[in-house]
């Protein structure tokens, strides 16, 4: 999976959704080899997962295992070829 933290108010989220999330490359890549998962930091129902990944800023995206452990992660806003590189 992987597991995109983020919030409404969050400028480097809107970001990365506007730039590495709608990209072609990108997209194709994640549907190929990922669940996507976005979670947002406002919405209460989340509170428990922001807390099982230690997630206290936006945005955080996490590879995990098909259990939910963290295989990889990065924190902030990055670029397309880092974003890539991240996927592996």
């Amino acid at each position: 999976m992987i597991l995109f933290f983020t919030a409404t108010w969050c400028s480097p989220c809107r970001v990365m959704k506007r730039t590495i999330w709608a990209d072609e490359q990108v997209t194709a890549e994640v549907n190929e080899r990922f669940i996507s998962v976005i979670l947002y930091a406002h919405d209460a129902n989340m509170t428990k997962l922001f807390e099982r990944y230690h997630v206290t800023a936006t945005p955080v995206t996490i590879i995990t295992d098909p259990k939910g452990n963290v295989l990889d992660w990065v924190y902030g806003k990055v670029g397309k070829e880092d974003f890539l590189s991240f996927l592996g």
